[in-house]
């Protein structure tokens, strides 16, 4: 074994070994990395230089400004007023609730960004509520964190503003426009699976659709909505860029939670900056220390060998796209979101791009597996939240999940094999 092969072993197996004795994720990266940087006899001071280049950028400044508006639209009230919202738009239908659920988050993750905070904000709500009116526990837990992935593609989303970070520098305005029709077509998936499971268990239907109804609660919702226009529309109309239109979005985020909705105080404020500090000290490590990871798997041309790897099971453009989507998956499972970002698009964004993917249609590729990943055991995060939420067993959660984990899959199929679901709207406006 040459000296490169034993470098390889050593950063690759002492990071998977690491995550099955549950580490710390930043941990596991760091030690890692440290490992392998002493087997090639390289400087400590390697290790910090590394870090500070891999969160010195422009870029990154979004990130944080994007969690702190997510947490203040969310500790500001805005919930209860998306849910009325989407009832009015919804609510109607077969199963109305498990529809105004999967709206709502549709609406809040287009704010938050985040799907453990839509799975702690809307299912505290909702979850509740749809029991009360007969729905049973487990489905309605269901629907609750399989929608709450809906926020990760959905504009602005702070893990496709680490994504361009991380595949050198793609356009996050294109990222934003290609999220949206995915994530409508995961809501109308959803949707459809809930109809369905509904219609069978004979779950009641909401009011009748008022138009006025609809109109009154869109008046009210509107300067939440807002704040993605601000985001959006800044972004892809060239106004200002993404760490700018984040700025202002998270100070129209403060007027709007403190002074128009009224739903937190300024001693609220700062509890909210301080839940902001402590998500963003973890996030911050973690692309610091990955960004050293990165630069060992660079140096020891891992890509490359990743790349000869997969071509070698098979040269059908098909046949890889489905290995990259199973390579993912499988990463989901022991992984959280942003490492696997951050480490796995070095490698495999050379091989998406080889069998034709656009760096943007990957990336929402990548958003939507790791979001499934969220879902699954034993490291799903927000399977965790959502069945901490309800108290139920984590077991009778998944088992409730499996269907709708079907539909999940059937659009990542479509994402993956149909590009102009992601690159119509980018190709559009670009």
């Amino acid at each position: 074994m040459d000296a490169n092969t034993f470098a390889v072993v050593v950063l690759l197996g002492s990071f998977f070994a690491m995550i099955l004795l549950r580490f710390p994720i930043a941990y596991a990266v760091a030690l890692s990395a440290v490992l392998c940087l002493s087997v090639q006899g390289l400087p400590l001071s390697t290790l910090c230089q590394f870090m500070v280049k891999g969160i010195s950028s422009f870029s990154l400044m979004a990130v944080p400004f994007f969690i702190t508006m997510g947490v203040l639209m969310g500790k500001g009230g805005i919930s209860e007023k998306l849910i009325a919202l989407a009832d009015a738009c919804v609510g109607w239908m077969t199963g109305g609730m498990a529809m105004v659920n999967i709206v709502a988050s549709y609406f809040f993750g287009g704010i938050s960004g985040s799907a453990s905070a839509d799975t702690a904000s809307l299912g505290s709500i909702l979850i509740p509520m749809m029991a009360d009116q007969g729905y049973d526990k487990d489905f309605s837990t269901a629907v609750t964190i399989t929608s709450s992935c809906e926020g990760l593609l959905v504009p602005p989303s702070h893990n496709m503003v680490i994504y361009a970070m991380s595949a050198g520098g793609v356009s996050v305005g294109a990222l934003f426009l290609a999220g949206y029709i995915p994530g409508a077509l995961l809501a109308l998936s959803l949707m459809v699976g809930s109809y369905i499971i509904s219609k069978k268990r004979k779950y009641p239907k909401g009011d009748k659709f008022s138009f006025k109804v609809l109109m009154k609660q869109l008046s009210i919702s509107i300067w939440a909505l807002a704040a993605i226009i601000i985001v959006v529309v800044g972004v892809v109309g060239g106004v200002f860029t993404a760490t700018e239109s984040a700025a202002i979005a998270v100070i129209y985020s403060l007027l709007v939670s403190v002074f128009l909705y009224k739903g937190m105080d300024w001693k609220g404020v700062w509890k909210a900056l301080d839940e902001c500090v402590n998500t963003l000290s973890i996030v911050m490590i973690l692309i610091a220390t990955s960004a050293v990871f990165g630069n060992c798997l660079t140096r020891l041309h891992v890509p490359d060998l990743a790349a000869k790897a997969i071509i070698g099971v098979s040269s059908n453009p098909y046949v890889i796209a489905i290995l990259l989507d199973l390579i993912l998956l499988v990463l989901g499972c022991i992984m959280d979101m942003a490492p696997i970002i951050l480490i796995a698009t070095p490698i495999l964004l050379p091989i998406a791009t080889s069998i034709g993917m656009t760096p943007i249609q990957f990336g929402v590729i990548m958003i939507l597996n790791c979001g499934i990943g969220l879902l699954t055991p034993p490291v799903g995060a927000v399977l965790f939240i959502g069945s901490a939420v309800a108290k139920l067993p984590m077991e009778k959660v998944v088992k409730a999940t499996i269907p709708f984990y079907l539909c999940m899959i059937a659009v990542l199929l479509l994402i993956t094999f149909i590009p102009e679901i992601s690159m119509f709207l980018p190709n559009m406006f670009q």
